[in-house]
This record gives C-alpha cells, sequence and structure tokens, in this order.
C-alpha cells in the first residue's frame, strides 16, 4: 500500500517591523522585514522621503523603538521644513533624543572608482549616530547620492552588498530610498536584487487627477498583496488605500431601524431598514431624497446616536437651511454633538482622498449611521473601473462597522430608466428604494411617487407610494387613483429593471 504523505508545517515565521503607516502594514501584513533591509524606490515626488520619516516618527512614538534618518541630499533644516505642514513632530522627538537626523556631504574626493573606495568613513558616522540614541531602525536617502560617482559595476555591486550586510549585522531595521531607472527599479539595477523587500512607489496623473500608487514587488519569505494599492498624503502623513477591507465576514443582524417616516416604516415587515445594512435612494432632482436621508439621520439622533451626513451639494449651512422648510430643526443636534454634517466638492481630490476622510471622519466621530447625498457626484472623478472599486471599498468601510450606510443617487431626467441611477454597486445594497415624479390630473398638479425595488431579508410593500413633503415633515400615503407618470416616463414604464447593468458611469 503507498504511504500516505503527512503535511509539513513550517513554524518559523518571518519577524516584522510594523511601520504604523495607515493601511500598509495590511497589505504586507505585519510591516516590513525586521533587522533587515527595504527598499522604497520610485520617481521624484512619490513620497519616499517622507514615508522613511512617518516609519521612524511611528517607530519612537508608537513602539519605542528610536531611528537615524542619514540624509545624502537634505540638511536637517530642510527636513524640518518638508514636514512642517504635516502633523508630524519630528523636530520635538529630534530634541528628546528618539530621532538622530544625520546630512551627509559626499565629497567628489570620497568617489573614486579604484579599489581605494569604501564606506568605512560612512560606516563610522552611522554607527555612532544609531548608538547615540540606541536607534532600532534606520532610513538612508538615497542610495544614487551615496554611489553617485562609481562607474565600476563589480565595485558597486560589492559595496552595495557591503552595506546592506554591515545594517543586518548591526541588527537595525532598514529602509533605503532609490530612484526609478531604464528598465529597473534603481538607477543602478543592482539594489533590488540584494534587497529582502522592495516596495514601488508611483504617481500618475489621469484627466488631470494625480494619483500615488504603491505596490510590494518582492517580499523575501512572506505573502503580501500584489495589487496597486492608491495611497495619500494628508496632514497626517502618508496611508495606503484601502484601510480595511470587510469582506464577506460581517454577522447579519435582525435589529431594524427606522426610516425616521413612521408611515414608510410601515411598508418594511419589521418596521425599518435593518442595522448595517445599505440603503440606496434614486430619483431624478427633488424628488426629495436629500429629505429622505435627513429624516433617517435626525431620527437617529432623537434616539442618541450620532450621524454623519456627508454633503457633496450642499454646504452645512444651506442644508439647515432648506431643512426648516419641511420641519427638520438641526441646528441643535449640530450643537449637541449627535449630528455632523460635512460638505466637500467632489473634485477638489481624488477618490483616495475622498474614502480616506470618510474613514477618518468615522474613526473620530464613531456615527450609527451615514448618509451621502449623492453618491453619483463621485462619478467623473475616474475610471469607471477606480470608481466602482471606491464605492465598494467605502461601503465595506460602513458596513465592517456595523454602521448603517443611507446613499442617495441622482438619476437623470433623460435617463431611459427609473432604475438608471444604480451605479454598480446594487449587489451590495441591501434596501433600494425608487422616488419620481408623478402627475395627480395630468397636467394639472405634480406629486411624488416612491416604491421600494428591493430589501433584503424581509417583506415589503411593493405598490407604488406617494410621498408628501411639508412644514410637518414627510409622509407616505397610498396613491390616488388618478395618479400617472408623465408623458416622458410613460416610456420608460415597463422597461426591465435589469437593464441598469448595461449604464454606463459617465
Amino acid at each position: 500500500m503507498p504511504t500516505k504523505r503527512t503535511k509539513t508545517v513550517n513554524k518559523i515565521q518571518l519577524v516584522k517591523c510594523p511601520t504604523g503607516i495607515k493601511g500598509f502594514d495590511e497589505i504586507t501584513e505585519g510591516g516590513i522585514p525586521k533587522n533587515k533591509t527595504t527598499l522604497f524606490c520610485g520617481s521624484t515626488g512619490t513620497g519616499k522621503t517622507l514615508l522613511g520619516i512617518d516609519f521612524l516618527i511611528n517607530g519612537a512614538s508608537d513602539y519605542n523603538e528610536p531611528g537615524v534618518f542619514m540624509s545624502f541630499e537634505e540638511t536637517e533644516d530642510e527636513l524640518h521644513e518638508d514636514v512642517a505642514s504635516l502633523n508630524l513632530d519630528l523636530q520635538r522627538l529630534v530634541s528628546q533624543k528618539k530621532i538622530r537626523l544625520e546630512y551627509v556631504v559626499l565629497e567628489r574626493r570620497d568617489m573614486h572608482e579604484s579599489g581605494e573606495f569604501n564606506l568605512e568613513g560612512l560606516f563610522v558616522r552611522l554607527e555612532a549616530a544609531i548608538d547615540s540614541v540606541g536607534a532600532k531602525r534606520v532610513v538612508l536617502d538615497s542610495v544614487e547620492s551615496l554611489f553617485a560617482g562609481i562607474t565600476d559595476v563589480g565595485i558597486l555591486r560589492l559595496e552595495i552588498k557591503r552595506l546592506f550586510r554591515w545594517l543586518k549585522n548591526k541588527k537595525v531595521t532598514a529602509i533605503i530610498t532609490g530612484e526609478m531607472g531604464q528598465g529597473a527599479y534603481t538607477r543602478h539595477g543592482l539594489e533590488e536584487y540584494i534587497s529582502d523587500c522592495i516596495i514601488f512607489l508611483d504617481n500618475r496623473v489621469v484627466e488631470q487627477i494625480s494619483t500615488r500608487r504603491i505596490r510590494v514587488v518582492k517580499y523575501r519569505g512572506s505573502h503580501h498583496g500584489t495589487n496597486e494599492y492608491p495611497f495619500v498624503i494628508d496632514k497626517d502623513g502618508l496611508s495606503v488605500i484601502p484601510i480595511t477591507s470587510a469582506g464577506l465576514d460581517q454577522p447579519g443582524s435582525s435589529e431594524r431601524v427606522s426610516t425616521g417616516v413612521s408611515s414608510l416604516d410601515k411598508l418594511f415587515n419589521g418596521g425599518g431598514y435593518t442595522r448595517g445594512s445599505t440603503v440606496l435612494v434614486s430619483g431624478t432632482a427633488g424628488t426629495g431624497k436629500s429629505s429622505l436621508g435627513i429624516a433617517f439621520v435626525a431620527e437617529r439622533c432623537r434616539r442618541g446616536e450620532r450621524s454623519l451626513f456627508l454633503s457633496y451639494e450642499e454646504s452645512p449651512g444651506q442644508l439647515i437651511q432648506n431643512m426648516h422648510s419641511i420641519g427638520f430643526q438641526l441646528e441643535p443636534l449640530v450643537k449637541k454633538g449627535l449630528l455632523k454634517i460635512v460638505s466637500t466638492r467632489p473634485s477638489f481630490f481624488g477618490l483616495e482622498m475622498h474614502l480616506l476622510d470618510l474613514y477618518k471622519i468615522v474613526e473620530e466621530f464613531k456615527p450609527k449611521a451615514v448618509v451621502i447625498d449623492p453618491l453619483t457626484s463621485l462619478i467623473g472623478q475616474g475610471n469607471p473601473l477606480e470608481i466602482q472599486s471606491m464605492l465598494t471599498r467605502m461601503i465595506d468601510t460602513l458596513k465592517s462597522r456595523g454602521i448603517t450606510g443611507f446613499f442617495t443617487s441622482l438619476v437623470a431626467s433623460t435617463a431611459a430608466n427609473d432604475a438608471s441611477g444604480e451605479i454598480g454597486v446594487s449587489s451590495l445594497i441591501d434596501t433600494w428604494i425608487i422616488v419620481r415624479e408623478l402627475e395627480e390630473d395630468v397636467g394639472k398638479k405634480r406629486i411624488r411617487g416612491l416604491y421600494i425595488v428591493k430589501s433584503r431579508g424581509m417583506g415589503h410593500s411593493s405598490d407604488v407610494q406617494q410621498l408628501t413633503l411639508s412644514n410637518d415633515g414627510l409622509k407616505v400615503a397610498q396613491m390616488h387613483a388618478d395618479a400617472t407618470a408623465s408623458p416622458d416616463q410613460k416610456k420608460s414604464i415597463g422597461k426591465n429593471i435589469s437593464r441598469k447593468s448595461k449604464v454606463s458611469l459617465k
């Protein structure tokens, strides 16, 4: 009989050094290799120097690991100026001797192409800097400046290997930055073969929108994310997107939360939306989408739950003023800290920054409900694949925290059907409501109609209801018998809702 093969488990795990950079430690499954050398390469302006400084600051602040930043290009004052606009307390950590900044001036006489060239002077200075603060982390910026005068490939390779070996023997976790070369990750094209880990940074501009991206090219002895991940640099340093992805492991819930409109609650078996679910309300302009969103968050605030309203069209003042007309007094909720209204123009920055802003606000404010009005404003800030990815991660961010998400979607008046407001996220939407214009006494009175397309996990009414907005708030009631669609809308009635999958993100 053939012998059964037993599966052996490797118990030796690569020890990693967390960088403390949001999102980066997730895609590398714990950080960069501890006591080894990592190469960060990319073209000018991709954030290599800032990433190195961020790595040292996080190490000194959060992990009790002092560091040394040795620069061959910028002085100590210039490095302080680089981070002056960011919330990175580099100066304080330097004064506390938790970080040591070293500026090394390389003279021409130091760069020989003969066998006389060696790194002894650098090692002496670097060792003194490491010992002065008890450094566990080291950043060298950049390798091109260090070896700029050597053209002999044999000598260059030996000296690079010698530098990497010296750092490893010193038992420090090192980052070396490098400039992109022609067909190689560095100008010399040698460091990439010796490094234990290679991280590639890129900065691309597409349709006047700049996006920085990061990718793990090589990581000896470790699993890692292999995709390109967008990252942003803001006042808090560097953050990699996605920060967290919920995947498909969030637990289910049977708890219901009110829609904020008692008559609308009655259309759902159980009396409202499922807590932690996602709700999409789509319709043409003026059909009451934002009002339904305000009704929802106002009710959550009335029950003592923090809520966030993210507006891409109206300022907080405009929104508060406009909602007075339908009976919502939002100022007291804002003053109590229960409601936070954030307004921004979608074109101010790229999709990744929008996602990062949402993530930060959610982490700081900790809302139980979030309204994004309208989601369709983000269309045009990237290509369809980027938009789809960003919306998916946005919804994942909310779902993974059990936050009930409410999104509005604007449908053009010339849209082929009422389902055109679906913007490629229907698989992640639990409840979908459509609001549209109708006519009562044809040609005389405009009214609003509302119906539920779907609501996962609960029974619901399929009838078209009348939505009324007045000084007393919102109300949903049975539709009058003489109500009908406008002539233009009649053309779209009866079209299969599945046609939404053909709608492009333009």
